[in-house]
């Protein structure tokens, strides 16, 4: 059974937000023409997802050394190992993110430090780092007030480039993307634009799991 995790890293509620809007409506379409499919759920704002600080980092350091760890350490490193493993055992990703000052909300960085894990999602080899994470595929949906995928703009869209560049160092290639985007430029044109992204997530739906 292809298992597919749905990942949004947005705290407003779903009828607020074109992006969770058009996630939903492609997991709904995704569902419908797959019912096999197992869609697991993974709300950044609302999951436990540890922050590397210090905690963790006095952690990692006492598990290189061998030193037991302390109580605040052992949680942090059990939940991490939680995050990793629902990662990993998945064989499809959906992204649900907005631009938030040309950058992601923090929550997804702090979820991205829990995956990228050396001699686990990627390793050190005498060629270089070298990707684990093989025959795995996603999809970032994300909602843009402005246009950025095209004029002006392009040069100041560092999201999605960083979510398909820190993905492929982990070995995940397959990776497509749809946005929703010009909403606040264009607010007039907001509905029609929601649409039109429906659309592009149904025909998305559609070839989904044929590359997994």
């Amino acid at each position: 059974m292809t298992k597919v995790l749905y990942i949004t890293a947005n705290p407003k509620p779903i009828e607020t937000s074109f992006g969770l809007q058009v996630g939903e409506h492609f997991i709904e379409n995704l569902h419908r023409k797959h019912p096999d499919v197992e869609i697991e759920r993974v709300n950044l704002y609302e999951d436990s997802i540890p922050l590397i600080d210090g905690v963790v980092l006095s952690a990692w350091e006492k598990a290189a050394s061998g030193l037991p760890f302390n109580e605040n350490e052992q949680a942090a490193v059990n939940r991490m190992e939680e995050i990793l493993e629902q990662f990993i055992s998945a064989d499809a990703y959906v992204f649900v993110t907005p631009m938030w000052n040309l950058s992601f909300p923090p929550m997804l960085k702090a979820y991205i430090d829990n995956i990228v894990i050396a001699r686990r999602t990627f390793e050190y080899t005498p060629e270089g780092p070298k990707g684990l994470m093989t025959n795995k595929k996603v999809l970032h949906i994300q909602s843009r007030g402005g246009i950025y995928s095209e004029g002006p703009a392009v040069e100041m869209e560092f999201t999605n480039k960083y979510l398909q560049t820190v993905l492929a160092f982990i070995g995940i290639t397959d990776f497509e993307h749809l946005f929703v985007e010009g909403m606040n430029a264009f607010p007039d044109k907001a509905e029609a634009i929601l649409d039109e992204a429906k659309i592009k997530a149904e025909k998305a739906a559609d070839s989904f799991i044929k590359h997994t």
